[in-house]
Parts: structure tokens; sequence; C-alpha cells
């Protein structure tokens, strides 16, 4: 598990500073982007003003679409996520057993 860094991010033109570990940061940077689209969709739009309603609106619609594909047929996509990298683990630990035979 590698440790938390500051990682600069910009969202709808402002900075902001954010703990990640290093591991995760290509994670992290694919949310703010996708965060920052939506908020540019909702201003865009010109039916919201002011940054912070922007980013109220911005959470619910991704907290929708969160909940509408975790419903969808009962599958829970982070539920998949966990048990993916369960068995990567699990796989990886075996490979390394593996290795100390020869």
């Amino acid at each position: 598990m590698s440790s938390a860094k500051g990682l600069d991010v910009t969202i709808m033109g402002r900075e902001f500073r954010v703990a990640c570990p290093e591991d995760e940061q290509d994670e992290l940077l694919e949310a703010v982007d996708y965060l920052d689209r939506k908020m540019h969709e909702i201003r865009d739009s010109g039916k919201v003003i002011g940054v912070e309603r922007i980013a109220i609106m911005a959470a619910l619609n991704i907290a929708h679409e969160f909940l509408s594909t975790r419903v969808a047929g009962g599958f829970d996509v982070g539920e998949f996520k966990r048990r993916m990298k369960t068995m990567e683990s699990h796989l990886d630990q075996a490979m390394t057993d593996q290795d100390e035979l020869f």
C-alpha cells in the first residue's frame, strides 16, 4: 500500500490539493475530469447559476448514474471491483508462492 501524496487538481477553473495514494492517482484524475465535464455541461446549459449549485447538481447526477448502474439487474459495480481486487491479490500471492518452488 502506498502512502497518500498531495495531488493538485483543477475543477471548474479552481485548484484543489487532494491527498491520494500514488497508485490511485490515475483513477483520481479520471474522476476529476469526469466531474469537471459534468459541471461544465450543467453550467453551459444555462439553467443553473453559481459554482456551489452546479457542484450539487453534478453530485446528484453522478449519484443517480451510480445508483442506476448498481441497481440495474442487481449488479453492484463497487462490489464487483472489490471482488476483482481480492482475486487479483490471491493470484499475485499464488504466483509468488509458485516462484518459490523453482
